[in-house]
């Protein structure tokens, strides 16, 4: 038992420490989420953030010794995200037919997103800087913190609410897309899609492509239109106001 206390000590000092433990949990969840038939319950997102997070607290390991590792992982999201590119330029005949309806649909989803949240937090009666930091839930983590910032936010608290959001969009969408009775068709995939990347950013966008090509480009569409048309309008409606 001391040699293994004195193993663990030595492995969790080390960089390689969070990449194994995040590679291992994660190609883990993934494998019983195809197991189980890719069921919106079993996300492998989801469930590597909950045995991680689970097994950081039990063996006392902090975040930045656990992150020393894991941001060699954290560094490949950038590429992953320009990635999504690739299924919009497949389809880009379509998207230039669709531009108007499709920047119209970002706006008001956008806006739906936000103002829900706003009022639902003025609703319940939380403060000020709290019920701004809800803003822009909808809006990729690393963007939500910087428009939280711009608008009297706290950043670190809507990258938790944009995680969280992402999460919940990925588990209950498609159970609310057959409650709304939207096809699974070509064009339903890509409405459903569409919606999913509006409202549930790059998670949504990740179940959205293991579920369909069509929703998995529009679900991207989405994450990145929604990206930019928050950062440019967020913090100047709420400068106006």
């Amino acid at each position: 038992m001391p040699h293994f206390v004195q193993l663990w000590v030595y492995l969790t000092a080390t960089p390689l420490f969070g990449l194994t433990a995040t590679l291992v949990v994660y190609l883990l969840a993934q494998a019983a989420y195809s197991r189980l038939g890719n069921a919106p319950w079993a996300n492998p997102v989801l469930w590597s953030v909950v045995v991680i997070a689970g097994c950081l607290l039990a063996t006392g390991v902090d975040y930045p010794t656990y992150f020393a590792g894991a941001q060699f992982i954290h560094f490949l999201l950038g590429p992953a995200v320009v990635a999504l590119a690739w299924p919009l330029w497949q389809r880009r005949a379509e998207l230039r037919a669709r531009y108007g309806r499709l920047l119209l649909a970002a706006l008001l989803g956008g806006a739906a997103a936000s103002g829900s949240a706003l009022a639902l937090g003025w609703a319940v009666g939380l403060p000020h800087d709290v019920v701004l930091s809800l803003a822009p839930k909808s809006v990729t983590a690393p963007v939500a913190m910087g428009i939280a910032e711009k608008i009297g936010g706290i950043p670190a608290l809507s990258a938790v609410f944009a995680v969280l959001t992402g999460m919940i969009g990925a588990l209950s969408g498609k159970y609310l897309f057959d409650a709304l009775r939207i096809g699974t068709g070509p064009l339903g995939m890509a409405a459903r899609g569409f919606a999913l990347g509006t409202s549930a950013h790059g998670i949504g966008a990740a179940r959205a492509l293991h579920v369909n090509a069509d929703a998995g480009a529009y679900a991207g569409l989405a994450l990145g239109l929604q990206v930019v048309l928050a950062a440019l309008l967020m913090p100047l409606v709420f400068r106006l106001l």
